[in-house]
């Protein structure tokens, strides 16, 4: 594990993944589910909720770093992620911090879509004892 490695989970986002997201969460937003009310908008289409593609970043974390704990992550939603939009999720390493009973470590964290946009980007702290 270095600095500037890089992991990565690629998913294509799909109407189920979205209404189970709603379900689960309780977020019925219209811009999510309704495809009428989403067509006056903005977007013009439902967009997926941004906090799945949150989910994908924690997924590498609990892949790669088995044992870890999530201790913070901010973002930025900066481009709809759409249904049907293949979205990439990264981390690459920033920050290591080591002592006797743990790992610090700080990752650039950032979903893009199938066309290379940035939908998101922020950053990720997690902890794994040694």
């Amino acid at each position: 594990m270095n600095i500037g490695d890089t992991f990565s989970f690629r998913k294509t986002i799909t109407e189920t993944d979205v209404y189970l997201f709603a379900g689960i969460t309780g977020d019925m937003n219209p811009i999510h589910i309704d495809r009428e009310y989403a067509a006056g908008s903005q977007f013009s289409k439902p967009i997926a909720h941004g906090i799945i593609g949150v989910g994908m970043l924690s997924g590498i974390m609990a892949r790669k770093f088995p044992g870890g704990v999530y201790l913070s992550q901010s973002i930025k939603f900066l481009h709809p992620v759409f249904i049907g939009d293949t979205i990439t999720a990264l981390a690459q390493i920033k920050e290591i911090e080591k002592d006797e009973k743990k790992l610090l470590i700080t990752f650039r964290t950032w979903c893009e879509n199938q066309d290379g946009i940035v939908a998101m980007d922020g950053e990720a702290v997690g902890l794994r004892p040694i």
